[in-house]
């Protein structure tokens, strides 16, 4: 603590029920819903507004890859009401406004301080309240925090050496400028080929001078096939948007992407083609929901990567560039499955090149550009398209102190540990929504948020019937939760790739597959048992310190 916190005049401390930390979706609804619970509240953002990853993520194509009238909130049906999609899959500026909208309807910016990064929060056990300090040295407390800090919030830059050296224009993705960026006769290059990186990649090809790709891992790309969606279809949902919630809620991903239970082999070859076929005519996520069993049966995952491999080549028109972006060696959908408009096409532009940095691998950044083993490449701009420091990233990004001085991460040194998601072992009243080891990023994020909010509001409600101030989950209930996510994981073709869901992009992070794979409705059902039961997995402490049972 820095001599200026520690001196702090007391009187300046601002005592609340709760503090909020974030401004996407997840911290949106709890602002919401406690301030209609009648708490005392302040939210906090980095950012200048409301939007959360929608707020910074400006590069160009940003683009959501969830049906807009799936990614948005189902809690206020006046809003679903007001509110009309214009595209299948929503792009940025479009999201945003979806989000300032809602801000707007509900009244939610007064509650927030934005441009403000939380430095320190310490649990007081004598006093049973959060000190929550800002890197501006302000000091809050409050009976509960809540962390709607997101799993992916906090950007990665490559472990490349000679980054800070570049001359040109360096851009990252994650935080890209708020004015125009002019590409026209520049040579850009580009690092990263996941699903944001394929996004820049189609959009800045077709405008640059020259387009160098620097590939280290190739991803899997599906076609997006984005449409406009018509009045009338647009009339059809809103009027049924209660059973599209329902149907939501009961899909292992928490959203409308269709699925089946028909497993790969139960059809005949010509039958599987067909239908591979026509997912890949329908567009989108189709793929995945083609087949019950492509991420458990690793023949029938081989099977399919491979007709997706055949589709590369059909568009690419070098066949040696074909070949070097069909991804090998990890199974099709175990990284972040990607959407696309023209990404294959855009290889077949002359002056687009891909660089394979498996065979000739990235040395350093020079003032110049890029120093590959076999040169130097020489570019105008840079952009890092590398990703984020996924799940638990942001909760590390500051200093979370618990009871008896426990940090979190200290906790998660060997990785992240929690209770659904939601809680920790010493750390009472400190909420997570999208927490690490809940659904996470595997369902739709913004059902995820409103049924993590949904469940801290529940449990307040509970203590404060029942004249308690603070709760915690039991180390044993923390250990049997991670218990049941690692069997799920062994289960799960989704820890065989190298991926940020395993911490594999970040040296140093522990590894391993610490998000619930058992689908949404699972999850969500656990978190009602618990409700159900009367938070019988905690352990909670009268108004007057005393221990409850």
């Amino acid at each position: 603590m820095s001599d200026k916190t520690a001196g702090q005049d007391m009187k300046a401390v601002k005592r609340l029920d709760m503090v909020i930390v974030g401004a996407g979706f997840g911290g949106m609804y709890a602002v919401y819903k406690f301030r209609e619970m009648g708490l005392s509240i302040q939210a906090f953002e980095a950012g200048g507004d409301v939007g959360g990853v929608w707020y910074w993520n400006r590069y160009p194509g940003a683009r959501v890859d969830l049906p807009s009238i799936d990614y948005c909130f189902s809690f206020s049906p006046e809003i679903e009401q007001e509110w009309t999609w214009s595209e299948e899959f929503a792009a940025q500026p479009e999201l945003l406004s979806y989000m300032n909208f809602v801000a707007d309807r509900l009244d939610l910016r007064k509650h927030y301080q934005f441009n403000t990064r939380i430095a320190r929060a310490i649990w007081d056990e004598q006093r049973q309240i959060w000190q929550v300090f800002t890197e501006g040295g302000e000091l809050y407390e409050a009976t509960y925090c809540v962390m709607a800090t997101g799993p992916l919030s906090v950007p990665k830059d490559p472990e490349i050496p000679g980054l800070h050296r570049f001359k040109g224009e360096l851009m990252r993705a994650a935080r890209w400028p708020h004015e125009p960026v002019d590409f026209a006769g520049k040579r850009v290059g580009v690092i990263g080929t996941g699903s944001t990186g394929i996004q820049i990649i189609q959009e800045v090809g077709p405008r640059a001078g020259e387009l160098f790709v620097f590939q280290r891992t190739p991803s899997f790309s599906m076609p997006m096939r984005n449409k406009t969606l018509e009045p009338d279809y647009v009339a059809e949902v809103k009027r049924n948007y209660a059973g599209l919630r329902a149907a939501a809620l009961n899909s292992a991903v928490g959203g409308l992407r269709p699925q089946s239970t028909r497993a790969f082999f139960s059809v005949t070859p010509q039958q599987r083609r067909s239908l591979l076929e026509d997912a890949w005519k329908q567009g989108g996520l189709a793929m995945l929901g083609t087949f019950s069993d492509l991420l458990t049966n690793p023949e029938a995952n081989e099977h399919v990567a491979e007709f997706m491999r055949e589709k590369i080549g059909e568009v690419v028109h070098d066949p040696a560039v074909a070949e070097k972006l069909k991804p090998r060696g990890y199974p099709v959908f175990a990284r972040r499955p990607c959407l696309d408009s023209s990404y294959y096409e855009t290889y077949n532009l002359p002056h687009v090149h891909l660089l394979d940095c498996l065979d000739d691998p990235i040395e350093e950044i020079t003032e110049k550009g890029v120093r590959l083993r076999s040169g130097e490449v020489e570019l105008d701009m840079l952009i890092l398209a590398t990703g984020y420091d996924g799940l638990t990233g942001a909760m590390l990004a500051f200093d979370v102190v618990g009871r008896d001085g426990l940090r979190v991460k200290d906790k998660w040194k060997d990785g992240s540990r929690s209770y659904l998601g939601l809680m920790m072992n010493g750390f009472p009243n400190l909420f997570m929504t999208t927490g690490p080891n809940g659904p996470s990023a595997l369902a739709n994020i913004v059902r995820i948020s409103e049924n993590d909010v949904n469940w801290i509001a529940n449990a307040l409600t509970s203590m404060h019937h029942n004249g308690l101030s603070a709760m915690e989950p039991t180390l044993e209930a923390e250990n049997s939760w991670m218990e049941t996510v690692n069997t799920l994981a062994q289960r799960t073709l989704l820890s065989k790739a190298q991926t940020w869901y395993v911490g594999a992009n970040v040296e140093g992070k522990p590894k391993g597959l610490t998000i619930f794979t058992g689908g949404f409705p699972r999850y969500a059902e656990h978190c009602a048992a618990s409700a159900r039961a009367g938070y019988r997995e905690f352990t909670f402490t009268g108004v007057n310190r005393q221990e409850v049972a």
